[in-house]
């Protein structure tokens, strides 16, 4: 009975990921490319591919054979009662990436990480970002840590807990040293992670509250070493704070609520 129960579990996670898989490309993908993605096989690929057409979910396009989201993907996204941060975070997003001239990434939290749900390409001539759909580990990217600064302490007990991988010779494998930067990132209100997720690049990230005073995301800075240095340039770190403060505004951090008493950052 276990068994059964396993691999019914592995089964769902299969064709969330192959949804997730067609959700988060920017082209159609066909069966290969999804299988390829997802490291399984295309018989395995198709079949749930075949339930998510015949429930709305995907959109096969007949000239080419590949899929695209359906009509209900797109009802259950206009469903979604929560306020959208990605839609109130595009105008600040913008005039952030304007100003300093750096890709900027919105990341929401989730249980396995900074999940990238929107971005703002760099006006330099070489492209620098992170694809949407891409989930960054807490320990390794700067959107990760800054969110895990002000996650309550069991949940940052959980997350230091696992086996924590490193990406480059400079990602932080050690729970104390983390738990150590944590403080700090705390205190000063932003992240950085030089060359931990990927050598040559750096990521600053400040964090978004909500109206129960939640770190629930992040925004971020992502560029070459080059150009966004170890130590970040203090404008850089005060413009970025200064937008996730009002991203974290409009989604009502900082109202006065509970009798009067002022909202506190969420640890």
């Amino acid at each position: 009975m276990a068994g059964q129960d396993n691999s019914g579990v592995r089964s769902v996670q299969l064709a969330i990921d192959v949804l997730e898989a067609v959700a988060f490309s920017e082209d159609e993908l066909g069966v290969t490319q999804i299988a390829e993605r997802l490291s399984v096989t295309k018989g395995s690929v198709h079949r749930h591919l075949h339930t998510l057409v015949e429930r709305g979910y995907l959109v096969q396009n007949p000239a080419t054979t590949r899929y695209r989201m359906g009509a209900r993907s797109r009802l259950l996204s206009r469903l979604a009662t929560d306020t959208d941060l990605v839609q109130i975070s595009e105008g600040p997003m913008r005039a952030l990436r304007d100003e300093l001239g750096h890709t900027v990434v919105l990341s929401e939290m989730t249980p396995r990480g900074a999940l990238v749900v929107s971005k703002a390409t760099n006006t330099s001539a070489i492209e620098i970002g992170v694809r949407s759909g891409s989930e960054l580990a807490f320990h390794a990217s700067a959107q990760g840590k800054v969110m895990l600064a002000y996650a309550p302490k069991p949940f940052q007990e959980r997350v230091l807990a696992r086996k924590l991988l490193p990406f480059t010779d400079k990602t932080i494998t050690s729970a104390p040293r983390i738990e150590e930067e944590l403080i700090e990132i705390a205190k000063r209100g932003f992240a950085s992670a030089p060359e931990e997720a990927m050598l040559g690049i750096n990521a600053v990230a400040a964090p978004i509250f909500d109206s129960q005073d939640a770190c629930v995301a992040s925004i971020a800075i992502v560029g070459s070493i080059q150009f966004l240095p170890i130590e970040p340039i203090p404008r850089d770190t005060g413009t970025l704070i200064e937008t996730s403060q009002q991203i974290s505004r409009r989604l009502g951090h900082g109202r006065q609520v509970d009798h009067g008493r002022p909202a506190k950052p969420a640890r």
